[in-house]
Order: C-alpha cells, then structure tokens, then sequence
C-alpha cells in the first residue's frame, strides 16, 4: 500500500474514474489519498464521492497536493489545462502520469522542460477492476526512486508493458481500443446464446469468463495462440465447424481491418 502517495488527477472521466477505483478496490491507496479536477465540479463531486477522493478546484490545487499528477484530459486540452502549472510539475518532489492519447515524452519537455519527472502511459479500462493494462513508453525521465513508486502505484491493478515511442499508437490500440472490440463480440456471442434458448445474463457470464480464462491462460505460458486454439479443435468436431465458419467470413481479417481503420491504413 502506498499510503504516504497522494495521487492527484487533473482530469476525472471515465479513464481516471476506472484507475481510480482500481487503486482504493485493491488498497494501493485509500481514497482519502486521491485528488482530482475537473471542467465540471458539481459533476466531480458526486464522481469523487463514490471512493471517498477530494474534488479540487483546478489544476494548480492538485499539482500542489499531490505527489504523483496523472495527466487524465482530452489530448487537444493538455498543453491549455498545464501551462499555469508548468512551475509546480517541474518540482523534484513529484512526477507526471499522462494518460493522454499522442501525448510522448518529447511533447512534454516542450512543455513543461527537460528537467520534468514524466512517464506517458495508456491504461484501459479494466484497470478499474485490477485486470488491467498499463503500456508505458520506455523513454521516460523518472528516477530510480521513482519508477519503484510508480510500479508500486499501478502494478496491483494493470499489468505495466513497455513500449518504445514509435509503438505507442499500435499499443493504444491493441490495449485500449481493442476492449470494444472485445465488447462487441460478448455481445455477439450473448445474441447468440439467447436464440437458443439461454439467458442473457448467463450467457454474458459464460462469454466474459471465458474471454478473461482465455487471456489469463495466454498470459500464464505465452503459448501461441494458434496452438490454443488447436487444442480445442478435434478433427470433424464441433468447434472446427465453428473456426471454419469464421474464416469464411473473415473474422481474422475484420479484426485486423479495424486496428488499420483506427492506425489511418
């Protein structure tokens, strides 16, 4: 537990809501220990109220306040949003998360300096609930000290990856857009349940479970995929069946067709 950290965020949508609670849920911190702005206050409240945080006014509060700042705005804000807190984010005594799609190291010594403790990263969603994802640009200007703090902070609730900064987009998007596409299919596989005859509830169960025990079980040996999916696969057997109806309608090939849809290919 990183009780002694404040973690301020300036920024409180649903990206540094979900880190947020994945934080206090796994007792890193208490909320007590998180800050957080926001453009709309009555709004970061109520927002705040569910983990016990303080809402601030602005920026300059939560770069005073807090030890560890998570950039959590819209990219095109940032540089608007840390410019009347440039001073303070320079300090020695605390460091810079960003979350900010785009947003790399080089960007921000433009802003705020070469002496600035940064560290870009892309989370997702299910950080929210300790299963998470953290990619990480390998060029940062932490310290020693620091990067022990920051894995401490955030490797209870998202498995930290990194990334060098030519293949933070790729990243994004495999890790952090790609949990829609996710949605999608358990959505898909739950329509599927219901037309014969199974409840919508205990399909979505059946479907998220296997998806999260597919993944786990990825992760645990690194297996190839390929090889996962032939252990499944008996020869004239029901999910061959399965495999090949979506290859004739090229499931691999959609997959891929959106990461490129969202890289601009």
């Amino acid at each position: 537990m990183a009780e002694d950290v404040t973690i301020g965020f300036i920024g409180y949508g649903n990206m540094a809501q979900a880190m947020a609670k994945g934080l206090v849920d796994a007792g890193v911190v208490e909320g007590s220990r998180i800050v957080a702005c926001a453009a709309h206050y009555d709004r970061l409240e109520r927002n705040v109220a569910a983990i016990g945080a303080r809402a601030l006014h602005n920026a300059v509060e939560v770069a005073a306040a807090a030890d560890v700042v998570v950039v959590a705005v819209k990219p095109n804000l940032v540089e608007q949003v840390l410019a009347p807190v440039a001073t303070e984010l320079v300090s020695p005594s605390r460091f810079v998360v960003s979350v900010a799609a785009g947003w790399d190291l080089k960007r921000y010594q433009e802003l705020l300096g070469a002496e600035s403790h940064v560290q870009c990263t892309i989370p997702n969603t299910p950080i929210a609930v300790g299963e998470g994802v953290l990619v990480a640009e390998t060029d940062n200007t932490l310290t020693d000290a620091q990067t022990a703090l920051f894995e401490r902070i955030f490797s209870p609730v998202a498995m930290i990856e990194r990334v060098d900064s030519a293949h933070m987009g790729i990243a994004m998007v495999i890790a952090s857009c790609a949990p829609a596409f996710t949605d999608m299919y358990l959505e898909a596989l739950g329509d599927a349940g219901v037309e014969f005859g199974l409840s919508r509830a205990a399909a979505y169960r059946l479907a998220a479970k296997m998806v999260e025990g597919v993944g786990a079980l990825y992760v645990a040996d690194e297996r190839h995929p390929g090889a996962m999916k032939d252990d499944v696969c008996s020869p004239g057997g029901t999910t061959i069946r399965g495999v090949a109806s979506l290859e004739k309608s090229a499931f691999r090939g959609a997959v891929i067709s959106a990461v490129e849809a969202i890289e601009g290919r």
